[in-house]
């Protein structure tokens, strides 16, 4: 579930797209937890005008590997929201194999708390916040979507009292039902050997799987797959549709017939469209 050729994919048309100079203020490595006695980060990415107060968080990760690349190189995959006025964070988690699909669910949540506990100091408003990610990432984006609180008052880290609720999703590509997938699982395929995240048990499996954890009160989701898809196939996303149609909850499902999981160059460029029209329409500031 590595989106390296989807990821280079949109780099290559974001770079084409947009001008040599980032009309954007970029902070590295703010720091927004630790584990292990090591830091967790994210990168920043802020509009240097029209921002428009609302966020829209990354997932850096493929196959629940999450790695650091150089924010000064990467800006042109968020300028088509940066230019819409859009404030970007790039999410780094606790990257496979060393840690578990279990570890990068609550540090993306945590992520999400400290953002939103440190809106002034971004300057958005923490009403706003929308996320997105690509096949893993995607994973996980979904389940901010899905298994979001209102956050734990009776957590001693001031950190894990806010919430973690987003306001919008889009999700690449996504696998919604790890259960399928793990090691137990008895028509799991052969190609999911390769990601050792996915050795996992069948009831933390269950747990962290957006499908088993769809609610009336989600967010409103935009689902993206590739008709052609053979490592995450496009029932993922057609059975975690059925299930926020059964709770009403509002999604859009747009599937690309030339695409497997990494998306064709076009129907990437139509994919990033839809994208950013969900965020504005989603995210939009309230009257």
């Amino acid at each position: 579930m590595k989106t390296l050729s989807t990821l280079g994919c949109w780099l290559l048309i974001s770079s084409m797209a947009w001008a040599a100079e980032p009309n954007v203020s970029i902070t590295p490595d703010v720091v927004y937890g630790h584990k292990d006695g090591l830091a967790m980060t994210f990168d920043v990415f802020t509009p240097k005008e029209n921002a428009n107060g609302a966020a829209v968080l990354f997932m850096v990760s493929g196959g629940w590997y999450s790695g650091w690349s150089d924010p000064q190189q990467s800006w042109p995959m968020f300028a088509p929201l940066t230019s819409k006025g859009f404030t970007v964070f790039a999410i780094r988690h606790g990257s496979s194999p060393r840690y578990g699909i279990p570890d990068a669910v609550a540090d993306v949540r945590r992520s999400v708390r400290y953002i939103r506990m440190h809106a002034e100091q971004f300057h958005i408003d923490p009403q706003r916040m929308g996320v997105y990610g690509m096949s893993a990432g995607g994973h996980l984006s979904l389940m901010l979507g899905t298994a979001a609180d209102e956050g734990l008052p009776n957590d001693k880290d001031p950190v894990m009292k806010v919430s973690d609720r987003v306001q919008a999703v889009v999700a690449f590509v996504a696998p919604t039902d790890l259960t399928i997938a793990v090691r137990e699982a008895p028509n799991r395929l052969p190609a999911y050997d390769r990601f050792p995240a996915l050795d996992l048990a069948m009831a933390p499996a269950k747990n962290h799987s957006p499908l088993f954890q769809v609610t009336a009160d989600d967010a409103p989701t935009l689902l993206i797959v590739g008709v052609k898809d053979d490592l995450v196939p496009i029932e993922h996303s057609h059975r975690i549709q059925a299930a926020f149609n059964e709770q009403k909850v509002v999604n859009k499902l747009v599937e690309y017939p030339n695409s497997g999981h990494g998306l064709v160059p076009m129907e990437m460029q139509q994919a990033v469209s839809e994208m950013v029209t969900w965020f504005q329409t989603h995210l939009a500031e309230q009257n």
